[in-house]
């Protein structure tokens, strides 16, 4: 079941976050040509958003069928959109063949990515989660974790893969060179969903399907709707740094000087720094809680921001590395880890789906989704320097400090009670 979470989600992000980086190299030139470089960009992460923008209706929607009908089913049919959605973006006219209709169709199967993915990460981390729960239940962050390795994995695959393509020339990488990590989707699609038609509907949710539903899951969601909007901010540290450091760091950098590979390297390493620190992060939140490790995280988000962003502007590709595995492979991967462990036991089973799928992906939206445009248009507007970005930083990672600090310890608490939402700040009784 862990690994089953792990690949699958791997292959979805892998999707998802290909867009980013080859959406920094060469999608402002090719889909936005007449607006100048600075503009071109800001663009190119304009359509970036827009796939967050859909991730909390593919939350509510995929929770909503998935609390009603299974997480199984669900899980598969948000693989095969986002991979089919990423390999019709690879056989997209650019705009000097179709002029205006390749932005708008970039936009639309952007969305499709993101409410696709808006359903994924809910299915994939509650099968494993509840699964967990009739077998190790005091560990279920540490298998949780295996989906939130999903992250990281598919950063490295898809850098790994941009990477080989960017070292072609110029003008192979622009025609067709950045095609191929999106057409590789149909394969990894393949591989996905041979995994997941294996695995076995959740115990939890097999128990509370029998009993009478009397309302729709996210009316019951919103109606007490503080949990799932400390779900949220708890999320968004993770999410701006992640988005920070991997996306737009990918543009920012190479407009600092550094070459494409340089970049992609780094990003990469950064990548598997993270696939160790957010098992090791996720199993110690087993043992001392969920909040203290979240907020260990925070707070080294924040402490490492402008440190971060300095060795970024030194120039140099080794202090380039070191500054994305501080950044992201350490600080954010120990936001990032318990984070899903988190969410799940926030709700009850009937709308655990809903809930937990719609705070993370309305972290997503405002933590990952908006702050590169942000950064770009405060480096536009201020003529450059890093400072805008390491603000970004340190904001995030205060909205999820603040949040983590006023939540209540749920590492300890069941899984197996069919109430709807429950209150969470601390000192509340659940």
């Amino acid at each position: 079941m862990a690994v089953s979470g792990l690949l699958g989600t791997a292959v979805e992000f892998y999707d998802f976050l290909v867009y980013g980086t080859v959406a920094a190299l060469v999608f402002g030139e090719l889909f936005f040509p007449r607006a100048d470089p600075a503009v071109g960009t800001i663009a190119a992460f304009g359509t970036f958003a827009a796939g967050y923008l859909a991730r909390p209706l593919g939350g509510i929607l995929f929770g909503h069928f998935g609390d009603r009908i299974g997480r199984k089913s669900m899980m598969l049919l948000t693989m095969v959109l986002m991979g089919c959605g990423s390999f019709l973006i690879g056989l997209l006219p650019t705009y000097d063949t179709i002029g205006v209709w390749a932005p708008i169709l970039l936009v639309a199967l952007r969305v499709v990515q993101g409410i696709a993915i808006g359903g994924e990460w809910g299915g994939a981390m509650l099968m494993v989660v509840e699964h967990a729960e009739h077998t190790q239940g005091s560990r279920r962050g540490l298998w949780s974790s295996f989906t939130q390795l999903g992250a990281p994995l598919g950063s490295v695959l898809s850098a790994g893969v941009v990477t080989i393509v960017a070292g072609l020339p110029d003008d192979e990488f622009r025609s067709w060179g950045w095609r191929v990590p999106f057409l590789l989707s149909i394969v990894l699609l393949a591989v996905g969903l041979f995994v997941r038609l294996k695995v076995a509907e959740s115990p939890l949710f097999a128990q509370v399907k029998r009993q009478p539903v009397d309302k729709p899951p996210i009316v019951e969601v919103l109606r007490r709707p503080k949990p799932v909007l400390l779900a949220a901010c708890v999320g968004i540290g993770a999410f701006t740094a992640q988005s920070l450091l991997t996306s737009f760091m990918i543009s920012y950098a190479v407009d600092e000087g550094y070459t494409r590979p340089q970049v992609l390297t780094a990003v990469t390493v950064a990548s598997c720094v993270a696939l160790v620190v957010l098992p090791l992060a996720s199993a110690l939140s087993d043992r001392v809680g969920r909040r203290p490790v979240v907020l260990a995280g925070a707070v080294a988000s924040a402490a490492l921001a402008f440190p971060v962003l300095a060795l970024v502007d030194s120039g140099s590709p080794g202090l380039l590395i070191l500054a994305l595995a501080l950044g992201h492979g350490v600080a954010q991967s120990t936001m990032y880890g318990p984070l899903g462990a988190l969410l799940t036991e926030m709700f009850g089973t009937r709308v655990r789906y809903t809930g937990a799928s719609l705070g993370y992906q309305a972290a997503t939206l405002v933590g990952a989704g908006f702050s590169p445009l942000i950064a770009g248009s405060l480096l536009a507007s201020y003529g450059g320097g890093s400072t805008p970005v390491s603000l970004l930083l340190c904001a995030g990672a205060a909205i999820t400090a603040v949040t983590v600090w006023r939540l209540r310890e749920t590492h300890t608490d069941a899984l197996d009670s069919p109430a709807t939402t429950t209150p969470t700040l601390e000192g509340t009784p659940r």
